[in-house]
């Protein structure tokens, strides 16, 4: 793999920016980021610090990956950040990494100790979904990525949206590099890979259909489902198999939203995404183990092995 990314998400996952440390010091050319953190449940003071000095340890391999927040926000009793508000983070993010002063409260605030450490700033990869928030990530992201299912039409409409938006701001293609949040659960067995790939397909119809959220421009068969999880959706089981709302989510959609099945379907259906233009991938893949926690990610890195092995050298 080119690069691993850890969630940002207190409640449900170790501390990410911990765990990145320990891998830079066992790694040498991998790349290391959130997948995601967010602008609400840390101050953008302290992520700058964070993902400084992980940037520093690293050697310049670090990336924050960042989106609105969803379940990191929702088990603290907190409402997702606004596209506003993420573009004012990141902004403030990137002028802190800078070595610049930013305005907080009419306090003038500063990273000190970056005068005596030199880095480079870390690239700010923005998680996006919604057309607003798609236009927004390509007016100050360094990557963004979006997180809109594995359905070729889905990657078509959100690369039409980025597409446009450069072309309406006259900022250069080759200046952003844009990818995706593919699900994709790599099996010889099909049907145990749509099991598997049940979960994350649920989560990011979620992500489509957050409180609020707009589903106009949905496709039907999206819009149906993300109707579902806007009201119904189990955040105290998020990111988990045993969610009551992945009985709204049947075979035939995850089969569409996702990519599920044995490698040489895993490599068709993945080329047709990266032939839409898409310069990167991170894949979000299933797990046969439901918990505890660290057994869950044991084997979730076990079932993408053959994805690492009869899938990814074909795109190399």
């Amino acid at each position: 793999f080119d690069l691993l990314l850890c969630p940002d998400t207190q409640c449900l996952s170790p501390d990410p920016l911990a765990q990145l440390a320990l891998a830079a010091q066992t790694t040498t050319r991998l790349r290391l980021g959130t997948g995601v953190t967010n602008p609400v449940t840390r101050d953008v003071s302290v992520s700058a610090t964070a993902f400084g000095t992980l940037q520093a340890e690293s050697n310049g391999r670090a990336i924050c990956g960042i989106g609105r927040g969803d379940s990191s926000a929702a088990h603290a009793g907190l409402r997702n950040g606004t596209t506003a508000q993420l573009r004012t983070f990141v902004e403030r993010l990137r002028a802190y990494q800078k070595g610049e002063t930013v305005d907080r409260n009419g306090t003038a605030s500063k990273l000190r100790w970056l005068d005596s450490v030199a880095i480079t700033p870390v690239p700010i990869d923005i998680a996006c979904t919604g057309p607003k928030t798609i236009e927004m990530a390509v007016d100050v992201g360094d990557r963004i990525s979006f997180a809109v299912g594995s359905a070729p039409e889905r990657i078509e409409w959100a690369m039409r949206v980025a597409l446009a938006r450069l072309a309406a701001t006259g900022r250069r293609r080759d200046s952003l590099s844009i990818g995706a949040y593919v699900n994709l659960v790599c099996d010889p067995d099909e049907q145990r890979a749509i099991n598997l790939g049940r979960m994350i397909s649920g989560m990011v119809a979620h992500f489509a259909g957050m409180k609020d959220a707009p589903l106009e421009h949905l496709p039907p068969r999206l819009r149906a489902v993300a109707e579902v999880m806007q009201t119904g959706y189990d955040m105290k089981r998020h990111a988990q198999d045993s969610g009551s709302h992945l009985q709204s989510v049947p075979d035939d959609f995850v089969e569409w939203f996702s990519i599920c099945g044995p490698p040489d379907k895993c490599r068709k259906r993945l080329r047709e995404l990266v032939d839409l233009g898409l310069d990167h991938v991170y894949q979000l893949g299933g797990s046969p183990v439901a918990h505890p926690h660290g057994a869950r990610q044991q084997a979730m890195v076990e079932q993408a092995r053959l994805f690492a092995t009869d899938v990814m050298p074909y795109f190399r």
